[in-house]
């Protein structure tokens, strides 16, 4: 995807509310260097910064939609540019349809990028997609969320669009809330509701997995340590099998009983376990505190 054999851009644009910041977050965990709400006109300019020798960034990608200053039919004479510094940048639209963006700032109540412009909401989403009509017509993959939610949205980042190598295995460690029920398409499932719980202390209860305190705590506890290490040599021992088949990814899931304290430490911690392995796609995904 690079012309240079060196570095990565993914542009990532689409309609507000169709889960492009979900993709940005999702592509920082598979360590890309992310920039949202860029003006166009500035993709040369930082190209040129983060690739410079001093502080080169191997994958980056850029957020750019109805946000953006500037002139965004000028996007394709900022691509060429970039072509032009040795990248094969590739443009992914997130779209959505109206019926859903309706309902998705209704639940969210979030406002609209384009509401400052006195608009009713149905009128904004319009005027958003005319605006935008140009950058989806020549966008290298085109992804309609409306049928997906962020865990599927995630995963269909992770391997849907030739981000990663085909033959490399990518994980997602996902946390959850068994009272929620267990996610669909898990591939492992942990069940962390042996463990300690810091929702009994009161300092600790309003914190997740990934505070600091929360995991002094569990840190803390032999239990945990005892789990942690059972479930890495299970992982050290099962996921070079699943490599070694057709499989492109597998999903590993920790629940506890509210998914924020235990489950949440536990796909932080396995999720570094497994970086540390050299496992190069790891991703993670809570799913009660997304």
């Amino acid at each position: 995807m690079s012309g240079n054999g060196t570095s990565t851009l993914v542009v990532v644009s689409g309609m507000s509310g169709s889960g492009k910041t979900v993709a940005l977050n999702t592509l920082e965990d598979l360590d890309f260097y992310c920039v949202d709400n860029l003006p166009a006109e500035l993709l040369p300019d930082f190209i040129r910064t983060a690739t410079h020798p001093d502080r080169a960034s191997q994958k980056l990608a850029v957020g750019i939609d109805v946000r953006s200053r500037g002139d965004l039919a000028n996007l394709p004479k900022s691509l060429a540019r970039v072509g032009a510094l040795g990248l094969d940048p590739r443009l992914v639209f997130f779209d959505t349809n109206d019926d859903v963006l309706l309902k998705r700032y209704a639940d969210t109540r979030r406002r609209h990028p384009l509401s400052h412009l006195g608009l009713a909401l149905a009128d904004a989403i319009s005027l958003e997609r005319k605006v935008l009509k140009s950058l989806r017509a020549i966008a290298d993959v085109v992804i309609d969320t409306s049928a997906l939610n962020v865990h599927q949205l995630r995963r269909e980042v992770i391997t849907g669009f030739g981000l990663v190598d085909d033959s490399t295995l990518s994980l997602l460690f996902e946390s959850f809330a068994y009272r929620r029920g267990v996610p669909a398409d898990a591939d492992f499932v942990f069940d962390a509701r042996v463990l300690p719980n810091p929702h009994w202390d009161p300092q600790l209860r309003p914190l997740s997995g990934r505070d600091a305190d929360v995991r002094d705590f569990l840190d803390a506890q032999e239990d945990v340590a005892e789990y942690v290490q059972h479930v890495s040599d299970f992982l050290d021992a099962w996921l070079p099998k699943l490599k070694s088949s057709t499989r492109s990814y597998a999903t590993i899931a920790f629940g506890c009983t509210g998914g924020r304290h235990r489950s949440v430490y536990l796909a932080e911690k396995l999720a570094e376990f497994a970086r540390t392995r050299g496992w190069p796609e790891v991703a993670v995904h809570h799913r009660e505190l997304d």
